[in-house]
């Protein structure tokens, strides 16, 4: 007979962003990998089973989650089968910067290659990782429009095949999440429905689909858009595309790269006035160069250079970023002139809840403590918590109170 040992710990700031409302003077109580209450501080007891954490001078909010991201760290999830980066090196980078969930985007590749690279992180993606957690893969392509690929091989993209579409959902082994297509294409209507029969989302982007086009998808039931504004037509004032329908239909949720050069400020405050509630999502984009020096490197098959933290292509075009969500989702409140409720939301419940995953991306009792620590003036991470465990801390924050003894509620055989 083993005895495990229940930790549990609370969590005192002088704030938390649940992220739907503001607790001034709050405190979250944990056990386990799970939050067991969440209010003013006041209310709990420090009882001596407690470990306790008193940071008055930070807030508390729900782990980022990171729905859109190539690779960081030098791990590119479009070379899991080749390459000297790590998905842990990714996974212990990304909880450094606050994020607890992220959706490893793989980009269009030849087909044998796509099939391979797919297998590969689907199996990277099953070990223990010692920080954030992968929570589903993410194809950006290759049924996307040639003429909007940004920075994918041109060589990669195809029309819409249902049989290999069939193909790459057996490889992704159950993990696939999401699949961003081009509504013009032939038969996307039939690709849309072979997604949601298999619990996947379909998701526009790389396109120049019109008003009808995009709409036809919709009610096929396509509910996101990849990286509004980005990889698809201009706002024209009497040519409706992808653009302004994804803009302006509350049946979908919108990914915003808030990197602060792929938008101007005025189009992320029109997209903020735009999408209400949890219909917009903040992303990265970021490429396996985040966290790494300037350099060249990879998405895919498509080389990259990062000058001064900027990526591009070697013909000048924008190729993701290497910016990630702790420093992106302020730019929402600076740009947008938006609360922080909703900035706080758009890298937390938004994305949480755009996947389907209800256990987290919001603090509430009974679900996972998945949770960042800021501190105020600064907005300096201080902690990182996912399942419960302390997976990332700043030198000099210590407990100042340790339990005198954990108390033992189950066994295990």
């Amino acid at each position: 007979m083993k005895t495990k040992k229940r930790v549990r710990r609370l969590y005192k700031t002088g704030y938390a962003l649940t992220p739907q409302k503001r607790i001034d003077q709050s405190a979250v109580l944990c056990e386990d990998c799970s939050i067991l209450g969440i209010g003013g501080a006041s209310a709990f007891n420090m009882d001596a089973e407690l470990e306790v954490y008193d940071l008055p001078n930070a807030y508390i909010m729900p782990g980022f989650i990171d729905s859109h991201i190539h690779g960081a760290g030098g791990f590119d999830a479009s070379r899991a089968s080749n390459q000297n980066g790590d998905i842990k090196n990714m996974s212990h980078l990304l909880a450094s910067r606050g994020i607890t969930g992220f959706v490893p985007t793989v980009v269009s590749l030849p087909k044998e290659r796509m099939l391979q690279e797919i297998a590969a992180l689907a199996n990277v993606m099953t070990a223990e990782v010692p920080g954030a957690e992968p929570v589903g893969i993410h194809l950006e392509g290759p049924f996307i429009n040639v003429q909007k690929r940004g920075a994918q091989e041109s060589g990669a993209i195809r029309k819409i095949d249902l049989g290999l579409a069939r193909e790459l959902i057996a490889a992704g082994n159950g993990l696939i999440r999401r699949v961003t297509f081009a509504p013009e294409l032939a038969y996307a209507d039939k690709l849309v429905e072979l997604l949601c029969e298999n619990n996947i989302q379909p998701s526009m982007g790389h396109s120049i689909a019109n008003e009808s086009e995009t709409l036809r998808a919709i009610d096929a039931g396509a509910r996101c858009c990849t990286h509004l504004f980005n990889g698809m037509p201009p706002l024209e004032q009497r040519n409706i595309s992808i653009t302004a329908v994804a803009l302006t239909d509350d049946r979908v949720t919108t990914e915003l790269i808030i990197d602060g050069r792929h938008l101007h400020p005025r189009m992320v405050e029109l997209a903020c006035r735009c999408k209400p509630g949890a219909k917009l999502v903040a992303i990265s984009d970021a490429t396996m160069a985040s966290g790494m020096p300037d350099g060249e490197y990879f998405i895919g098959e498509s080389v990259i250079v990062v000058e001064n933290g900027f990526s591009h292509t070697v013909d000048g075009k924008l190729a993701g970023t290497t910016t990630m969500l702790d420093t992106g989702w302020h730019s929402l409140m600076n740009y947008a002139n938006t609360d922080e409720t909703y900035a706080a939301g758009s890298v937390s419940y938004n994305p949480a809840f755009s996947l389907g995953l209800t256990d987290r991306g919001i603090l509430r009792p009974g679900t996972r403590a998945d949770m960042a620590i800021f501190e105020q003036e600064t907005n300096r991470l201080l902690m990182t918590v996912c399942r419960g465990e302390i997976v990332y801390c700043a030198e000099g924050i210590k407990p100042v109170q340790t339990p005198v003894e954990q108390v033992m509620d189950e066994t295990e055989e």
